[in-house]
């Protein structure tokens, strides 16, 4: 521990599970500052900034983007009755790993024992890979597994830098939506244009025989962007994401 109950930004992401550039990027953004910079640029946290950090990686787990992190802490100061339900959600997540975890122990028994493990049985507690599913329904199989060998095989600083991007990106469609700039502006093409890189960057895309991102795949990606709430919520909500679905269309039929 540092002197005056502060600890150093090392300290911090071993203690955290996080990296120093991920907390380096969380203060950039004003979501977790710490308490003081030293002399030589190195940063020190003390309680205050703990709890918020621990609040940020709470709406981590739940799938929140860090825009819409940061609209939730602008909006709620009171950190106790925030920690309560953040508390309530880790609870409902205990008794899924329970189940899971009694799930698993049934099939090794039944293994055992030689008997037929029961199938509406096996997989209680466990989340349903829809997007796995729609993916390769939709794009085949191949695409999933080269997109999920890619990001698995990443170092957690490139898994950082890359989820950074993503968070960047995702900030910037909340301001330009927030702004109530139109989809077939320039500002939102420029940030649609920016979308399209990024999504070419990962491999496993969906690509033409030219090898870019195919227009069918865009339009069903801010569809799904609209679809599903968890999503939404790294474009600002619901109506971000549709203005995000409305530009990714406009590019699509102008330059695809």
């Amino acid at each position: 521990m540092s002197p005056g109950n502060e600890w150093s930004i090392q300290e911090i992401a071993r203690l955290a599970g996080t990296t120093k550039r991920t907390l380096r990027h969380y203060h950039a953004i004003g979501l977790v500052t710490p308490s003081r910079i030293g002399d030589s640029g190195y940063r020190y946290y003390d309680a205050e900034a703990l709890v918020r950090l621990q609040r940020v990686l709470l709406l981590r787990e739940l799938g929140l983007g860090l825009p819409a992190i940061g609209a939730v802490l602008a909006g709620q100061r009171d950190d106790t009755a925030a920690l309560r339900l953040h508390l309530e959600w880790l609870a409902h997540e205990q008794q899924r790993l329970s189940r899971q975890m009694a799930s698993v122990a049934r099939t090794i028994r039944e293994l055992e024992r030689g008997e037929k493990p029961m199938a509406e049985k096996m997989f209680d507690g466990f989340d349903h890979t829809e997007y796995k599913e729609e993916v390769e329904r939709l794009w085949g199989t191949d695409s999933y597994r080269e997109s999920d060998a890619w990001f698995s095989s990443l170092s957690q600083d490139q898994k950082d830098d890359f989820m950074i991007a993503a968070a960047e990106l995702g900030a910037d469609w909340t301001a330009a939506a927030s702004k109530k700039v139109a989809a077939d502006s320039e500002e939102a093409q420029a940030l649609a244009q920016r979308h399209y890189a990024w999504l070419e960057s990962i491999p496993g895309t969906p690509r033409t025989p030219d090898g870019r991102p195919t227009k069918e795949y865009v339009l069903w990606m801010g569809d799904t962007y609209v679809a599903d709430d968890r999503l939404a919520q790294n474009y600002g909500g619901a109506e971000g994401a549709m203005f995000v679905r409305d530009a990714l269309a406009v590019y699509a039929d102008r330059k695809l």
